[in-house]
């Protein structure tokens, strides 16, 4: 089977639209899915800067969304024309996985990145046979196609715009999963959103479902303003004092935190802008040594990281789509989508800010 992809030969190149070659179909735990829409995350972008870490040429993507095209067989649970989002991969069989808590797999690593997966792991190539790195994130969905366990595949409406729902699996899914999941936020509690991007805008708008009160800090004006519509009070990454205003805000101190920057300036003064018991939630991956400041965690206040939002993506999910058609959680605003032969264009707005979240779509014609 032949199909559109956007490869990644080398860590300082464009990618390259080209047509790859799936070279044997589903296996019984998998299906094939035709993507629809696929969203640009951070975490694909990183692998430039993974110093050789991960193999390439390799197809990226892991916010995928479409239709099944073929099963692998009835233990899928899945059927031709089921409406997807596709998520993190997990081994559904170890203790975190069994407790509920499929992104703290023991085989997350070398289910989800380049490298640790050895099954099927030559029938991804490219149109001269040269082996693709195999699935990331269980999906490479910057493409037409994506063989994906059924695992991580969540079945959605098929009157939801499907070509908009892959930041779901992920992006969308970590920011909102902090605040219900990992911190539980209730009508009234207080939350400071640390980085108003995809992660950071969507935990401000599970925040405001939650009803509870939020406040969003960022260096971009528009990000700002975008925040205030969605219910949160703005406040520039750069004002004087940002915990004494955030304790303002808040009437004594936020309750939780979120930080989305790894910026180890916003981390400190996300710390002292907590109350007494207080709770930081990290979700960037830090490079660097985190230098904390005196007192930061004094008086219960704690800091934790939370991946993919402590969220089970097939309960997550439709609570999500649940919230969108309810008119609570608006993440179609967050949404600038692009031709998959535009990747290169969604990379260039990504990295400076132009927009929070691209989505590629593999079956529209170049712009």
């Amino acid at each position: 089977m032949r199909f559109d992809a956007a490869v990644l030969r080398s860590y300082d190149s464009p990618f390259a639209v080209e047509e790859v070659v799936l070279n044997a179909g589903p296996a019984r735990d998998e299906v094939l899915v035709e993507i629809a829409g696929c969203g640009m995350c951070r975490t694909d972008l990183a692998v430039r800067r993974s110093a050789g870490r991960s193999p390439l040429p390799a197809v990226l993507g892991h916010e995928g969304a479409g239709t099944v095209a073929e099963t692998g067989g009835a233990e899928t649970g899945l059927s031709v024309g089921d409406h997807v989002v596709l998520s993190f991969d997990s081994c559904g069989q170890c203790r975190s996985c069994r407790a509920a808590a499929p992104a703290y797999c023991d085989s997350f690593a070398s289910l989800n990145l380049f490298g640790g997966r050895t099954e099927h792991a030559t029938r991804f190539t490219d149109a001269t046979g040269t082996v693709l790195a195999p699935r990331w994130f269980g999906q490479s969905s910057f493409a037409r196609y994506a063989v994906v366990r059924a695992r991580n595949a969540v079945r959605v409406d098929p009157s939801l715009p499907i070509e908009l729902l892959g930041p779901l699996g992920c992006g969308f899914l970590t920011g909102a999963g902090a605040v219900f999941h990992s911190f539980g936020l209730s009508p009234g509690d207080t939350l400071a959103v640390f980085g108003a991007g995809a992660v950071g805008l969507a935990a401000v708008m599970a925040a405001t479902a939650a009803g509870a009160v939020s406040v969003a800090v960022d260096r971009h004006p528009e990000r700002l303003a975008l925040a205030e519509r969605l219910g949160a009070l703005p406040l520039h990454a750069a004002s004087a004092d940002l915990p004494a205003h955030i304790r303002r805000s808040t009437g004594g101190g936020a309750q939780y935190a979120l930080d989305t920057t790894g910026d180890a300036r916003l981390i400190n003064d996300a710390l002292r802008a907590l109350r007494p018991t207080g709770h930081l939630g990290l979700v960037a991956r830090l490079h660097d040594t985190l230098p904390l400041e005196p007192g930061t965690l004094d008086r219960g206040r704690k800091i934790s990281h939370i991946c993919e939002g402590d969220a089970v993506p097939a309960l997550l999910i439709p609570r999500l789509t649940a919230l969108w058609q309810a008119g609570r959680f608006p993440f179609d605003q967050l949404i600038r989508t692009y031709p998959l032969a535009d990747v290169n264009e969604a990379e260039a707005d990504c990295d400076a800010g132009r927009v929070v979240k691209p989505v590629l779509i593999p079956n529209r014609g170049k712009r």
